[in-house]
Formats: structure tokens, sequence, C-alpha cells
């Protein structure tokens, strides 16, 4: 029998729905949210029933029945650190999700629904590959000050996705393959994969790598611990700074390639100068992980939204190019990855994972 599976993508603002099947998108929808109906509720759990009710109305309005649903798979949320793969949703990772153990955000409901879902037709539900997903060996995680650690936070569905994409272009599995890949958006990660583990993530949430639209990279650390000692910035403000206020937009007032781009066209050399600086230390940091694969690299992946831009993109291979064969796959697939991580399950290939505290 041919498998229908609905994935719930639940965004700050939107929730990306589709119903896959046979490899295929049947049919996708993204569901803008305005910012009234997301204020009624006090936190995101609170939406749970309204985010259910547009899932159902979108069932609803494609004419499609839970009896006919094979599985749901939903984003995975901010759970306690765990390796890659598909996890079916159960209790443990629902009271994670609904009590914000591991704090806020809107990923968090991909589960919560799913589950929603799924349990009316007593279907199995899913999430795969987390932001959480952290597979560092011991070395990684040394920040070398005692006390604190790296952590692994970054775009690990569709990093994961892109890398299996390019691999399997190669006669390889994922688990056969090293490539690098550079997820360049709104925040910028970059991963070093290693024969079917992520085993490097440059976390630009927590400062690290390039700066990008909104996110500031690495920073001198004296300077900016006097500005916030000068400033008396409290914790959140120092976040925001680090993954909101910085990057291009604290340069040029802008995030958006396009825009910025159109400037550089209109002779303005400044925005010429930040645009070439990111991409110069986007290059720098792909080029800091090829260690870790000891120069053993299949592929270096660039991908993300900032892909459709020719002039970065190109600009990009010039300085990298001559360590591995450089693909580009621009955008995200996080509907695709989504459902090709339950796939794998329903077609025997990968056992789901059981997620405890």
């Amino acid at each position: 029998m041919t498998e229908k599976v609905l994935v719930i993508n639940p965004g700050s603002t939107s929730t990306k729905l589709a119903i896959y099947s046979d490899n295929q998108p049947l049919v996708e929808e993204t569901i803008q949210h305005s910012a009234a109906e997301i204020d009624q509720f006090k936190s995101v759990p609170d939406q749970k029933d309204f985010r259910k009710n547009t899932i159902l109305s979108f069932l609803d309005n494609e004419n499609i029945e839970l009896t006919e649903l094979t599985a749901v798979v939903g984003r995975g949320g901010l759970l306690h650190p765990i390796v890659g793969g598909t996890y079916q949703v159960n209790e443990e990772m629902l009271e994670d999700l609904e009590e914000e153990k591991y704090s806020s955000h809107a990923s968090n409901l991909g589960a919560i629904l799913a589950n929603e879902i799924a349990k009316e037709n007593n279907l199995p539900s899913y999430i795969v590959d987390p932001v959480v997903v952290d597979e560092f060996d011991p070395l990684a995680r040394i920040s070398g000050l005692a006390g604190i650690e790296r952590r692994s936070v970054g775009h690990a569905l569709n990093q994961k996705a892109v890398a299996r994409e390019v691999l399997a272009k190669k006669g390889k599995s994922y688990e056969e393959g090293n490539v690098i890949v550079a997820h360049l958006g709104g925040g910028i990660s970059i991963g070093a994969h290693h024969q079917g583990r992520m085993i490097e993530m440059v976390n630009g949430l927590d400062g690290e790598g390039p700066y990008s639209p909104e996110r500031t990279g690495t920073l001198p650390v004296i300077d900016f611990s006097q500005k916030i000692i000068d400033e008396s910035l409290t914790i959140d403000q120092v976040k925001k700074i680090v993954a909101g206020t910085g990057g291009l937009k604290s340069y040029l007032a802008e995030t958006d390639i396009r825009l910025v781009e159109e400037k550089i066209k209109a002779g303005d050399q400044e925005a010429k100068l930040y645009l070439d600086g990111m991409i110069y230390q986007i290059a720098r940091t792909i080029g800091s992980v090829a260690p870790v694969l000891r120069g053993e690299i299949d592929s270096i992946v660039l991908t993300g939204g900032i892909s459709h831009s020719n002039y970065v993109i190109t600009e990009i291979k010039k300085y990298i190019d001559w360590m591995a064969e450089v693909e580009v796959l621009a955008g995200e697939k996080e509907m695709q990855a989504l459902y090709e991580g339950v796939k794998r399950v329903l077609d025997g290939v990968e056992t789901p994972k059981k997620y405890s505290k």
C-alpha cells in the first residue's frame, strides 16, 4: 500500500503543511498567522488547539481523511541533546516540550501537533533530526574555559538531508561519506559530517563562526565584554545582540541579501565591504572545519536561502573550491527531509529511536 505522510512544520508566524506519498509531495501549503492571532496566547504550548484546527481545516480543504494517512511527522523542537535520526513521539518527549523544559520555540509544537493528529486514528507520530542533534566527540566539546562547554546547535535537519542527497549522487550512503555543509540563512551553521555523524557544528546561535544577516558570529571577547559592562547589558540583551541584531543588520540595518546586492549595484561601497566580509568569514570557517575530516572531503555543500545569491556563491567558491567539489542546493528541504526520515522507518531501513529523559 502506498503511504501517505502528513508533514507539520510550525514556525513563529506560520504553519507549513504537506502530504507526501511515494517520495513526492501531493500537496503543500504555508499558512501564515497574523501577530494578533499569535499574541492572544500566553505561551507556545497554548497555541496547540489553534494550530490543530488549522491542520484539520487544511486536510478538510484537500479532501484528505485521517484514515488515509499512514503516519504523521512534526518538526523537532528544543529537547535535551540527542543523536540524529527519526524518533517516535512518546510521553517523555511531550512532557519536555509542553513544559518548555529546554526553552520556548514554535518548533516545540511539531511533536505535540503530530501526536494530536495521529492519536485520533491510532497512527504513529515522529520527529526527525531536531536542532538539538548532538553527535560531538569529547574533544569537540572543549571550549577553552573550565565550566563552559561547546554545544551543537544548528540546522541539523536540512544539513543531514542535503548531505545524504549529495552523497547519493556519488553512489555513497550518508554513513559512508564525509561532507562539509554550510547552511546560509538569517543564521549560519557549518557542520562537518563524518560517516553518518555530524561531528562538528559551528554554532552561530552561541556566537561562533561567521557573522550572518542577523548574528554576530565570533567576536573579540575582551571588547565585547567591555561593551557588556559599559552598557550594563542583561543576558537576554546579550543573546539578542549575538543572534538577532548583529551581523549585516548591525552594519547596514538590512538582513535581506537581495536588497544588499541592490545597494551594491547602485554603487554602495559600504554594503559591498560588509557583504564581502561575511563571505570571507564563511569561507574561512568552512576551511577551519576541514581538519576535523582530516582533509578527506567528498563534497562541500552550500545550502539555505542565501545560496540563491549568485554573487555570494561565486565569491565563496573562489576561496574554497580548491579543497573539494562544491555543490549548491539552494533553499531548504525541511519538509522533504521530515518525510524522508519517516519513509526510512516505514521501509525498514531505519529503526525509530526512543527519546528518554
